[in-house]
């Protein structure tokens, strides 16, 4: 299959490109600026928010992929959850509409709903709107935390675990979350092309640990060859006034949404194994390929 991927320069991206490849299509990326060449991947300069600047490239594919999104906004850049959630992915879809493209795949997000608390999630549900009326043989995708050898949840714990032994805890600590491993997360979306039957389907996808965020930071000092980190905990009362007041400050980690997103859990029952026959990886052992040392 010929298959246009939006996104497909970032963390997940990388993945998704390598599980496509390595099934014998044929790529055409969206790029800001043109990179590396690579066997089977054609490159287009052009931006996901300007859709005649790609428009002419999706000419012919079978596919399209969405991947692109953001955790964080910076306004003053012109990087909001409106501008490359729901602007974006109206774009993308156009373009398969106009061009006759019959296959559509989108990212989302685990917890993505109308009455979500966080813009985040909103957003990721305007998204899936636009999706689901497209008229496209579309299938969406919610996976839960992504890591990786790149991500950049697991490896910020892992740099915070290496500069102290003591890592504040927001509230208790015992929100939940179903990390799934890249691999798997590209996987499903190779499978995807090949399942008619996941046309109009939206799948959670997690794996099969559930931790707590407690035991998830244990579970990186460990892989790390580190003991169990201290682990005093900060109330909430306290953290949500200083979040919103510091969030606007770039490097300030984390923002009100994030922390509601965090609070709120991120896990599924994991019912999408049976559909695409893909096993998860374990989180403890996989995470320390990439963490150990």
């Amino acid at each position: 299959m010929k298959i246009f991927i939006a996104g497909g320069t970032g963390f997940v991206g990388g993945h998704v490109v390598r599980a496509l490849l390595e099934r014998g299509h044929q790529l055409t990326l969206l790029v800001h600026r043109r990179g590396r060449k690579q066997a089977g991947v054609e490159q287009v300069e052009g931006d996901i928010t300007s859709p005649e600047s790609f428009a002419g490239a999706v000419a012919g594919c079978d596919a399209l992929i969405n991947l692109v999104g953001i955790i964080r906004e910076f306004p003053g850049r012109g990087i909001s959850f409106e501008r490359l959630h729901v602007q974006a992915t109206a774009n993308m879809v156009a373009a398969a509409v106009d061009a006759g493209v019959p296959r559509y795949l989108q990212m989302s997000a685990l917890g993505t709903r109308p009455e979500a608390v966080s813009q985040y999630h909103r957003t990721k549900f305007l998204a899936e709107e636009t999706v689901r009326a497209s008229g496209l043989a579309w299938t969406i995708f919610r996976p839960s935390l992504i890591y990786g050898p790149q991500d950049a949840f697991v490896n910020m714990l892992a740099d915070q675990l290496r500069l102290s032994p003591v890592f504040p805890v927001i509230g208790n600590g015992r929100y939940r979350l179903q990390p799934i491993h890249a691999d798997d997360v590209a996987r499903c979306f190779a499978l995807a092309l090949e399942m008619p039957e996941t046309a109009g389907g939206c799948y959670e996808l997690c794996g099969s640990d559930r931790l707590t965020f407690v035991e998830l930071l244990d579970a990186v000092a460990a892989a790390m060859g580190r003991k169990a980190p201290l682990k005093p905990l900060m109330p909430l009362p306290l953290i949500r006034p200083l979040v919103r007041l510091l969030q606007r400050l770039p490097g300030f980690p984390i923002t009100l949404d994030q922390l509601q997103m965090l609070l709120e859990e991120s896990i599924c029952d994991g019912g999408w194994r049976e559909q695409f026959g893909v096993p998860p990886r374990d989180f403890r052992r996989s995470i320390g390929e990439y963490l150990r040392g």
